[in-house]
């Protein structure tokens, strides 16, 4: 039996509500294919802070170094500071082990009600590839004359041709795998003078590489107009840390609910765990109610058994949430249901049982 050690941060708000709920599926297709799971949970986050003035131990990042994957649940609450929590506890994590992939699938669902007209499950399908340690999220800049009316404020974006091309070629190694074979970049070349040029002709340079993967690019204006217009244009897009992050929650919106959206920060080499999260965040406004959605963090657990090389697994908890959405059964409020977050995970639970009989 394979044994892996899974950092667990639950860290705030509704996070510690879905957390437990994906244990709850790992737990239960565990035994099945014969792995387990060793916990290793932290206590980290905005109460945390509260009480220590940090977001987690001074040594937090070495100890969950040797874990085989992270599993996080959100980070951010109301009375602590968004850049505070944000690079106290996840931005670290990222750049620290190197997750500079951020994967992002997009689905829509059967039984899943879309806010688009007439459309269907087979019309969106895509994976948005978001690069995750540079660009528009750099730590360079500041303000000066602070609090007069001579305040300058300045914050540097950091393209580098290591960043950008890693990320480019991940997104043409993922559309290989699929059947559309489709890459679109996200840019804005004619704004933005220095970096998206150079994001451009990268891509242009990339691509020449793969010749069987056909390529688009779309400045990223028309191209969240045409999320909505035209999802089913889209297969795998790649995009620079804004860009992709801005994306990435517009298109689950648009299938539906973004209490259904997984997410994974990826060292491709595997020289540091990687890390799965739900899209959603901390969700304060329902934090406490046990309403919130736990299929995202059910998603993001079998991308982790994907990633720790165990696909049965992961597609056997698939198939459970696609039987679990198209037949509707304990569907949360954002779904247009009334369960509960423990009776959702029950009901995948459930239906894992029932296929693996």
């Amino acid at each position: 039996m394979k044994t892996y050690k899974i950092a667990v941060i639950p860290g705030d708000g509704i996070g510690k509500e879905v957390i437990p709920e994906g244990i709850k599926i790992l737990e239960t297709v565990s035994t099945h294919f014969d792995i387990s799971f060793q916990w290793d949970v932290q206590d980290w986050g905005c109460e945390y802070y509260t009480k220590m003035g940090k977001m987690m131990p001074n040594d937090g990042l070495q100890q969950i170094s040797n874990s085989d994957a992270i599993f996080l649940g959100a980070v951010g609450f109301p009375g602590i500071p968004d850049h505070i929590s944000l690079w106290g506890l996840l931005i670290p994590i990222r750049r620290t082990f190197h997750q500079y992939i951020n994967l992002r699938p997009v689905r829509l669902f059967e039984g899943v009600p879309c806010p688009l007209a007439g459309r269907k499950s087979e019309d969106i399908d895509l994976v948005i590839v978001r690069e995750n340690n540079e660009g528009e999220y750099s730590e360079i800049g500041g303000r000066i004359f602070r609090g007069t009316e001579d305040e300058i404020v300045n914050q540097v974006s950091i393209f580098t041709r290591k960043g950008v091309d890693r990320v480019l070629r991940f997104a043409f190694e993922l559309a290989g795998t699929r059947p559309d074979k489709h890459v679109t970049s996200a840019t804005k070349s004619n704004g933005i003078v220095h970096t998206m040029p150079f994001w451009d002709e990268r891509f242009a340079v990339i691509k020449k590489d793969y010749p069987g993967i056909r390529t688009d690019q779309y400045h990223i204006d028309i191209l969240t107009a045409n999320f909505v217009l035209h999802p089913d244009w889209f297969d795998v897009v790649v995009g620079s840390n804004l860009f992709g992050d801005i994306l990435s929650d517009l298109a689950p919106a648009v299938a539906g609910t973004i209490g259904i959206a997984a997410s994974a920060n990826i060292n491709p080499e595997r020289e540091y765990p990687s890390m799965f999260e739900p899209v959603h965040g901390s969700a304060p406004d329902i934090a406490g109610k046990k309403i919130a959605n736990p299929i995202a963090t059910i998603w993001s657990a079998a991308m982790m058994l994907e990633h720790l090389k165990q696909p049965e697994a992961a597609r056997c908890i698939m198939r459970a949430i696609e039987i679990v959405l198209k037949e509707k059964i304990a569907h949360t409020p954002d779904m247009g249901g009334k369960a509960k977050t423990a009776e959702c995970g029950d009901a995948v639970a459930d239906v894992i049982k029932d296929i693996l009989k």
